[in-house]
């Protein structure tokens, strides 16, 4: 059972009907890459610019939130196509809307139960493992469960820690840079990681598209 229509045979015969383009994985990864990052550096911008406001005013997680929300929001203009298709933005809303939230909430629970990496490690495994199952669910793709989960946790990881390096070596000179080069930097892991995903989860209506193109 699918989630919003995305089950293999209701995107190949929407898309059949538009004809629509369907992208590779290297398009995938590439609208991933860049749209994610363009919402990441947006996103990490409450906690880089109105940090101490937020912390002030309505606590470390009401900041946190405050980010997540962004980067709900400003994600379906640059990354529903993603989603083969007519129809994409809504679908694209609905699904990534939901994931991003239960990831958000799983890694705010780990990085504040436990701090640090292992904080940060348990929040990212957590969140990428509830948003991978939700997205297999969502496409009735399940059997691609751990590639669509390794993927999520290993790139967005990658770009996480990766920010975290690059924001402590340059905190002494420009605090505000060294912030946004973090946002950066998981902009780009976790967009390639999404690009990944949403391909991956899609391979049977493309197969279906293949059929059809074969026999028309």
């Amino acid at each position: 059972m699918s989630w919003f229509q995305l089950d293999p045979q209701s995107i190949a015969d929407r898309a059949r009907a538009a004809v629509s383009t369907v992208p590779s994985l290297k398009a995938s990864l590439a609208r991933g890459i860049v749209g994610f990052t363009v919402v990441s550096l947006a996103g990490f911008v409450p906690w880089a610019v109105f940090g101490r406001w937020f912390y002030k005013h309505i606590g470390e997680a009401g900041l946190y939130a405050c980010c997540a929300l962004v980067f709900i929001g400003l994600s379906g203009p640059l990354m529903h196509r993603l989603v083969i298709g007519p129809g994409s933005l809504t679908r694209f809303y609905k699904l990534f809307g939901l994931s991003f939230a239960a990831y958000s909430v799983a890694w705010i629970v780990g990085w504040l139960a436990l701090r640090g990496h292992p904080g940060s490690l348990a929040g990212l495994f957590a969140g990428t493992a509830i948003m991978g199952w939700m997205l297999v669910t969502a496409f009735d793709a399940r059997g691609e469960l751990i590639k669509v989960t390794g993927s999520l946790f290993v790139l967005n990881s990658l770009g996480y820690f990766i920010g975290g390096e690059v924001e402590g070596w340059l905190i002494r000179w420009h605090p505000l840079t060294a912030k946004l080069m973090w946002g950066f930097c998981y902009g780009i892991g976790f967009g390639a990681g999404l690009g990944v995903a949403f391909y991956l989860c899609q391979s049977r209506a493309r197969a279906l598209l293949d059929e059809a193109s074969k026999t028309a």
